[in-house]
């Protein structure tokens, strides 16, 4: 890992270890390829393990493949947590994660509550997994609520 990017990293993380959050537009540091990192991009990063490449990073959205990644609305709840037909909506640590793809997603750091919105096909059944790869609990299609993510180590929204 690039220097500059582990010191980005690290920033992010004693901010948001200080209970503040890091705005998308407030950090940027050089990527190893020369492209611009924010400070949105440090907090997908710091929650995704296998810290996939973005597909596209702009000042609003991280976009991976299969998932798109915003700075959280401010929300009451589940009921205000806006997300499309087809995918698995929840807000972990004020950030928005968007997952659309099938696939087991591996995660780090999800602490807290947060509300979730699970709008995919009717019956679709959403699984969160322990460390040790275990259920901790589902949710099937149509559901929302409230959830607490930790310790939540990885998730397959179908």
């Amino acid at each position: 890992m690039n220097v500059i990017k582990s010191a980005a990293l690290l920033v992010a993380a004693t901010a948001l270890a200080a209970s503040s959050t890091v705005a998308a537009t407030a950090t940027a540091a050089d990527g190893p390829d020369g492209t611009r990192v924010t400070g949105l991009q440090q907090k997908a990063d710091r929650v995704l393990a296998d810290s996939p490449t973005p597909r596209r990073v702009t000042a609003d959205a991280v976009e991976y493949e299969g998932l798109t990644v915003t700075d959280a609305p401010r929300t009451k709840g589940a009921q205000d947590l806006a997300c499309d037909y087809g995918h698995l909506c929840m807000i972990v640590n004020g950030t928005k994660f968007d997952f659309y793809k099938c696939q087991t997603w591996n995660l780090t750091n999800w602490t807290g509550n947060g509300p979730f919105t699970n709008n995919q096909t009717p019956g679709t059944v959403a699984k969160f997994f322990n460390k040790d790869g275990s259920v901790r609990w589902t949710s099937t299609a149509y559901q929302a609520g409230t959830a607490t993510w930790d310790p939540i180590w990885s998730l397959r929204p179908c």
